[in-house]
């Protein structure tokens, strides 16, 4: 595929959208209407929308005769467990903080990604990287101020997803010699197990029948079918694009979030909150983008 295609930025939109749409039937499941409770807990949604991607991946894969991974090699779980950790935290922070608090705060891993690579690759941050650093810690600071003066523990559970992102991200890179989809199926079944060790191991306030109600089920079921949608348009977009320019634009989830919350609950912007939205953004996008430095050549001796 050439670079001038633009088919794989399409996709990655497609993609940015789908998991936005998921985003906000999470708040909306989790959220407390007025005089009532919320639909269910964030961990019935967490197992429900882990199962259902799992089912959908498993059946995409067969039928597209993949062959399926399960026990080695080692590196395919350790972006398994990462990425299952990073979908409790997510998930109990969907349960705690506005949709695009959550998408704005999860959205910060590729500057853990510069950060968990120095330890790991030896590749020190330089200067300008730690000033978009510095600069994306400020915009989250700027975002999520109310929630920290409250002492929101779900500020540091997103945060922390992010970090686990960018553990299975940096071993994501690793496993180019699996077919993408058995990567997709062993990390949801994973996160089955994961999330269902959180189902049976926190408490819950809502009882589990509710899932049994028509708008609860109707909205599971489409968060389940916009994480599959979003995850398949994601494979495609990184398989046959530049991954950073894809990257970059994955970005745009944050103002997909932004709006569908501003359509579907009225929130309006906050000014204070929108330039530490833009804080975030812009370092991170610059990280994605900056191209590698190449490694010098040998020379060889004559």
């Amino acid at each position: 595929m050439s670079q001038s295609d633009p088919r794989p930025y399409l996709w990655m939109l497609c993609g940015a959208f789908a998991f936005s749409v998921m985003a906000v039937l999470a708040e909306d499941l989790t959220r407390t209407r007025p005089g009532g409770a919320p639909l269910c807990d964030w961990q019935t949604m967490a197992v429900f929308r882990a199962a259902l991607v799992a089912l959908f991946a498993a059946a995409l894969a067969k039928h597209a005769g993949a062959k399926l991974v399960w026990f080695r090699p080692g590196r395919l779980w350790v972006r398994s467990v990462a990425g299952s950790c990073s979908m409790v935290g997510t998930f109990y922070a969907f349960g705690n903080l506005p949709a695009n608090d959550v998408v704005t705060l999860t959205n910060t891993f590729p500057l853990w990604v510069a950060l968990i690579s120095w330890p790991l690759y030896g590749e020190a941050p330089g200067g300008r990287v730690m000033i978009a650093i510095a600069v994306g810690i400020t915009g989250v600071v700027l975002v999520e101020q109310p929630h920290l003066e409250a002492g929101r523990l779900a500020v540091f559970a997103a945060l922390a997803a992010a970090v686990f992102t960018a553990v299975a991200m940096l071993g994501l890179n690793r496993l180019r010699d699996i077919d993408p989809r058995s990567v997709v199926v062993h990390f949801s079944v994973v996160a089955t197990v994961f999330c269902a060790g959180a189902f049976f191991l926190t408490p819950r306030q809502q009882p589990v029948t509710r899932v049994l109600e028509f708008g609860v089920m109707a909205r599971l079921i489409g968060m389940g079918v916009a994480a599959t949608a979003g995850q398949v348009f994601l494979t495609l977009a990184f398989g046959r694009g530049a991954p950073a320019k894809v990257s970059v634009v994955g970005l745009t989830q944050i103002v997909f979030v932004m709006g569908l919350c501003a359509w579907a609950f009225g929130r309006g912007v906050n000014e204070i909150a929108a330039a530490g939205t833009a804080l975030v953004i812009a370092p991170t996008a610059w990280l994605l983008s900056r191209p590698r430095a190449a490694k010098p050549k040998e020379v060889k001796n004559t």
